[in-house]
């Protein structure tokens, strides 16, 4: 039976903080070095309540790392991060404006996500597998895809390697192990926890990762997933993106607790919140829950803790719901700049080279698109050929499938 107040109603949760109000967020009582790292082989659930209702970081607000989750990259590493950090922003807001003046249908950003995917997916091995949602674009960009390939995807000409059969941004990368994102959210998690014990199966030194929302946190396939992980050991690592906002919905209502990542304790699944603006964190994080699915000891649960700058697609106006510049209030930062100032901390960066980068990049994307355009556009196509309905889906085509197939092509034919 829902609980009620004491006037009679439900109680409906609310956003902290609306459009015309002033936000602001407390300053995180957490910092580098104050939470250990445990042995991942032999760290049992109990022993991460501590890291479920703490926040793994590694950079302070001054951009210098510390403490025993310091993954201790080299500077080349840290560059290469920076790099796709950066190479995504541009490539978002190059695609943004397209599709602003009509030469894409649809797309999202992952402003101020962009650590994410990148550091987590540097972290992993080659051969592991990933179930990502449509913020996790930037995997593919160290997993090696061509930016070409991503753009005819998204306008959806002859060359989309997904034939017209999925969204815009809704990208598929066989040769990264990329799998293809959902737009039911939420699936991708029971997905990845069956893929990882096919690994498992197999003796495979296979590891699964996947994210989900905090809004389809509260969904069953969330659910499903943490009970089937932790039953059958699953290798994968499972992760909740708590960005704050599930489209115009805020997070607080998806979860009836303190936090997201003390939900995974009472499945008996480790537990781990940490700085989503961290490339450092994430990395080491990720890292660690690597080695532990690896040698073993089952899945992960992370909470990454970090915040959607930006609308949550072209089709909406966050202006609606939120005040305009709550964002420059989180006190996780830019991920991207957080780390820029680690690097010139150090005296393996500068302003100067940050500019030549972003340059470099941008003419990179405007490249990219002018050659994807040669296989199609948006407006006058070619698209992909109307017999793809039936093609590249069955290894051998049904019957009953082979007859619509013949019938179609004989209609265009005559």
């Amino acid at each position: 039976m829902a609980s009620k107040d004491n006037d009679g109603k439900i109680p409906v949760p609310d956003a902290p903080f609306r459009p015309g109000e002033q936000a602001s967020f407390e300053n995180w009582p957490w910092k580098p070095g104050d939470l250990p790292m445990p042995d991942p082989k032999n760290c049992q659930f109990q022993d991460t309540v501590n890291l479920a209702n703490g926040l793994v970081r590694v950079l302070d607000d001054d951009g210098n790392a510390s403490g025993e989750w310091d993954p201790r990259l080299s500077a080349d590493q840290l560059r290469t991060g920076l790099e796709h950090m950066v190479r995504l922003r541009i490539f978002d807001d190059r695609m943004m404006k397209m599709q602003r003046t009509g030469l894409l249908s649809f797309y999202m950003r992952s402003l101020g996500e962009e650590a994410v995917a990148i550091a987590q997916t540097m972290a992993l091995e080659e051969q592991d597998w990933i179930f990502p949602t449509y913020r996790q674009p930037g995997a593919q960009f160290v997993r090696g895809r061509d930016m070409v390939s991503m753009i005819c995807h998204c306008i959806g000409n002859i060359e989309d390697n997904i034939k017209g059969r999925q969204m815009p941004v809704h990208y598929s990368y066989r040769e990264g192990r990329f799998i293809s994102i959902s737009s039911p959210v939420g699936t991708q998690f029971s997905q990845a926890v069956g893929v990882g014990l096919a690994s498992r199966y197999k003796g495979l030194d296979e590891v699964t990762i996947t994210w989900i929302g905090d809004g389809a946190s509260a969904e069953g396939d969330y659910h499903y997933a943490l009970n089937f992980a932790s039953v059958f050991n699953a290798p994968v690592i499972l992760n909740v993106v708590n960005n704050q906002w599930a489209i115009s919905t805020h997070a607080n209502f998806a979860t009836g607790i303190g936090n997201f990542a003390s939900r995974g304790i009472p499945y008996g699944l480790a537990s781990i919140r940490v700085d989503g603006n961290d490339f450092l964190a994430l990395y080491s994080v990720t890292k660690w829950a690597r080695e532990r699915a690896s040698s073993g000891s089952g899945a992960t649960h992370i909470e990454v803790l970090t915040y959607r700058t930006g609308a949550h697609s072209s089709s909406d106006d966050p202006g609606r719901y939120r005040p305009k510049d709550e964002h420059t209030k989180w006190p996780g930062g830019d991920p991207i700049i957080r780390l820029k100032e680690h690097l010139i901390n150090l005296e393996e960066w500068s302003e100067d080279r940050h500019k030549e980068l972003e340059e470099r990049i941008d003419t990179e994307v405007v490249d990219a698109y002018k050659e994807a355009v040669k296989f199609g556009d948006l407006a006058n196509g070619p698209y992909p050929s109307a017999d793809t309905i039936f093609t590249e889906v069955y290894e051998e085509m049904p019957w009953h499938l082979k007859e619509q197939h013949d019938e179609l092509m004989g209609g265009l034919n005559g």
